[in-house]
């Protein structure tokens, strides 16, 4: 079967490259780079536009693929699969409710936009976000012989989360009939309570939430064996 990663916001494809190895035990694994993310962005960085880019991409492959997608890419998952339901076999869903609204990103656009450019080395990305998010970051950063840049616009980045503060996606979420995994780090970013409550509304009974203890919002890199462990019973059942 099929398996789509998609990434989170300021990530890339790169971000799953731990994971690729044993996920290709279950199927032929694409990875996939949202636009704004080291290629041009759309003119109106919606979600819908997001999901279009998206369906476009992927337009080749033929069979229902499994969505695996981490914060931004489990959201642009589940509406994809809103919108093409016979594209989409099952999803992951990783640390990403459907309602931020009231939140702003100013202050984190702001944050961003602070950071040195570009980080000089490994060690220096490691003493300035700590050895995961440094890992995350050197994945997707563009490194050059100087060292490593942001391979995006802030003010594009930051319209991309400002959307999710000004609307919810819990219609899209309704719509959704594929079986999904929905995973949720203890130390979430998102709103208490919505991911299970996405559990409990969810249209198909094989839907399920798993609270992954001592994982921050990388819930794959932060507890990499937990993950690896609830996805692949996931996919096995999926097989079976």
């Amino acid at each position: 079967m099929p398996i789509l990663l998609l990434h989170g916001l300021m990530g890339s494809a790169r971000t799953w490259r731990r994971q690729v190895p044993w996920l290709r035990e279950f199927g032929h694994v694409h990875t996939f780079d949202a636009a704004g993310h080291g290629r041009p962005a759309p003119a109106t960085p919606s979600t819908e536009a997001f999901v279009a880019d998206l369906a476009e991409a992927t337009a080749s492959i033929a069979e229902p693929m499994v969505v695996i997608g981490h914060s931004m890419g489990g959201l642009h998952g589940w509406c994809f699969a809103a919108a093409y339901p016979e594209r989409v076999r099952a999803l992951v869903v990783e640390d990403m409710a459907p309602d931020f609204q009231g939140r702003t990103a100013d202050d984190w656009a702001a944050l961003i936009g602070s950071w040195p450019q570009p980080f000089r080395d490994a060690e220096h990305m490691v003493e300035f976000f700590g050895p995961v998010a440094a890992q995350y970051f050197m994945d997707s950063f563009e490194q050059r012989s100087d060292g490593w840049y942001l391979h995006g616009e802030v003010p594009v980045w930051r319209e991309i989360s400002e959307e999710w503060g000004t609307r919810d996606f819990w219609t899209q979420w309704a719509s959704v009939r594929a079986p999904a995994l929905l995973l949720e780090g203890e130390f979430t970013i998102t709103p208490a309570g919505q991911m299970r409550e996405m559990a409990a509304t969810a249209r198909q009974s094989e839907t399920s939430y798993e609270l992954i203890e001592g994982a921050g919002h990388l819930v794959h890199d932060d507890c990499p064996a937990e993950y690896r462990a609830a996805v692949e019973k996931f996919l096995a059942d999926l097989r079976d």
